[in-house]
């Protein structure tokens, strides 16, 4: 008898568990964002294979923690300047036919810089001018990417899962992809990473195509662009939970994410190593980001995502001060590991957060602001860090940036209770947070009120 109760019980929990993981990937049942799931994976290996090779290409060629950081802020800066134009253009064009454009210049950019790497040509001018290219097409790339996660999910309750598992997508890809690069960098050289993201573009851009979506309606705009870019502006700025939001990604952003540049110092000249360390390095941060993207999908609701943006971005602040101090390998790749999954947690819940309570008409707009904050505040990060780097050393620079993001955690901590109150009538509107009509279950609420 008491087997077969622990077998029942077993069996139970098997259940239990299953159901479980089908919760975290629910946003899976929708078929067009199942098809873009599947060929985003593949392109992002690519794409963070080429990310490392560039930077251990740039490393190998002018040995300048100068340029190193020049690089990154090439190919970033664009999308500070152009994303909020491109944002007005997003909310009025066929989000879906703009990414199959975008993939299939960041396609170009990818194969040229092959050509250039395989027929050993390649300077650094050149990788300059592509990153810029690069860019550029990213600041509409990513705005449109995230405004057109809605047109696949259908239920607006499981947008927050979709946007976990696309965090899940990038950084499970952050952990293939630079392990991949380490590899194939060490036996043939940077330029077969270039080759193979290249290759990699095919499979996006082939799901995009095989998507089913509804007739595409153009909204009808009387507003010049400047106009609507006023709008967006005053929109952002006017509501205290995306200001809020948007200022500690872009802080964390300028000073906190630029630490991956200075990664192949780190990896040559502190901990002695080469490719294959800069790429465990890479893939360490990548298992962190991973596994907070996961306990995100897991998450049954947008409530309560508030409180847990300061607690990421402080615990990331933190792994970078003692990546900084650290000489050991071992102990620099485990807190990579918190770096990497406290900066993916408080720019996924930011994002979850921005994407549930935006207005639709507005989506783009805002989604520009955040790419701004996301990847234009980078690269102006990158520049001061490779030029702190050149004058008092990358673990003095990392360690100061790992300061800031800790103070940026307590200012945004600090603004909770007016987040809270700002977010509550949008929650109710949508659903998320329903009125209590009874007197017990008001009391209730009061006592201990939902989080935002």
């Amino acid at each position: 008898m008491a087997s077969s109760g622990d077998a029942r019980n077993n069996a139970h929990e098997k259940r239990q568990e299953q159901s479980s993981w089908r919760f975290a990937l629910r946003a899976l049942g929708y078929r067009n964002y199942r098809l873009f799931f599947g060929g985003q994976t593949v392109s992002l290996i690519g794409t963070w294979m080429t990310r490392i090779a560039t930077s251990w290409l740039v490393y190998r060629l002018t040995g300048s923690a100068w340029l190193l950081g020049l690089v990154g802020f090439a190919g970033q800066i664009p999308a500070f300047i152009f994303a909020p134009f491109a944002g007005v253009w997003v909310d009025r064009l066929n989000r879906h036919r703009t990414l199959v454009v975008t993939q299939i210049l960041s396609m170009v950019q990818s194969l040229a810089l092959a050509a250039l790497a395989l027929l050993g040509i390649i300077t650094i001018q050149e990788i300059i001018w592509l990153s810029v290219f690069q860019g550029f097409i990213n600041a509409f790339d990513m705005p449109a990417r995230q405004a057109f996660v809605v047109e696949m999910i259908e239920g607006r309750e499981d947008l927050g899962n979709a946007i976990a598992l696309n965090s899940s997508m990038v950084n499970a890809a952050r952990l293939v992809g630079p392990s991949i690069a380490g590899i194939l960098i060490a036996a043939f050289g940077e330029g077969y990473c270039f080759l193979l993201d290249g290759i990699s573009y095919i499979a996006v851009i082939i799901s995009l195509l095989m998507m089913r979506l509804a007739p595409y309606e153009r909204p009808s705009r009387a507003k010049a662009v400047l106009e609507e870019l006023r709008e967006g502006w005053r929109y952002v700025t006017g509501f205290v939970p995306i200001r809020s939001v948007l200022l500690l990604l872009g802080m964390i952003s300028l000073l906190g994410m630029p630490y991956s540049v200075l990664l192949p110092i780190f990896a040559g000249e502190i901990l002695h190593g080469g490719a294959h360390t800069y790429g465990f390095l890479m893939g360490a941060a990548g298992v962190g980001a991973l596994a907070s993207a996961l306990l995100l999908a897991a998450r049954k609701s947008v409530l309560g995502l508030g409180r847990l943006i300061p607690i990421s971005a402080a615990l990331f602040g933190t792994s970078l001060i003692a990546f900084g101090a650290s000489r050991i390998l071992w102990l620099s790749l485990l807190l990579m590991l918190f770096a990497g999954g406290g900066m993916m947690y408080q720019m996924a819940a930011s994002n979850t957060i921005l994407q549930t309570i935006v207005d639709d008409d507005k989506r783009g707009r805002v989604m520009s602001f955040y790419s701004m904050a996301f990847l234009g505040m980078t690269p102006i990060g990158s520049l001061i860090a490779g030029s702190a780097a050149h004058h008092i050393g990358a673990p003095r620079t990392l360690m100061i940036g790992g300061a800031f993001c800790i103070l940026g955690a307590g200012w945004f901590a600090m603004h909770l209770p007016a987040i809270r109150s700002a977010v509550r009538p949008v929650y109710r509107r949508l659903g998320i947070l329903p009125e209590i009509s009874t007197g017990i279950q008001s009391a209730a609420a009061l006592l201990s009120p939902p989080e935002d």
